[in-house]
């Protein structure tokens, strides 16, 4: 498959054209990134996690910082290709009034 950027992308708002790529980029980022209420419903959805990292790696892309963007992408390669889980919850599993594992 042939990926062709005239083909079936609706022309873009003139709001937007006025836009950078880096700040289109942050823009997407801000909104593919999980919100702190839906954290629990999305921590573990391999698709919305490794849009959330793609998006990342493309704002430090065009920021010109190649090297925050390549772990960024490893990790969306990772959510996609199933060789990375998400970590339980660290609020999850403790005892009733410890605020850390090591609380006694």
């Amino acid at each position: 498959m042939t990926f062709s950027p005239s083909i079936g992308f609706p022309k873009a708002h003139s709001s937007l054209e006025s836009l950078s790529d880096l700040e289109l980029a942050q823009v997407l980022a801000e909104r593919l990134a999980i919100q702190p209420n839906d954290w629990h419903r999305l921590n573990r959805n391999r698709q919305v996690r490794a849009q959330e990292q793609l998006a990342a790696a493309l704002v430090y892309l065009l920021s010109q910082q190649p090297d925050e963007a390549i772990p960024r992408v490893e990790q969306a390669l990772g959510w996609l290709n199933r060789t990375v889980t998400a970590p339980p919850c660290p609020t999850h599993g403790q005892p009733k009034g410890t605020d850390s594992p090591s609380a006694s």
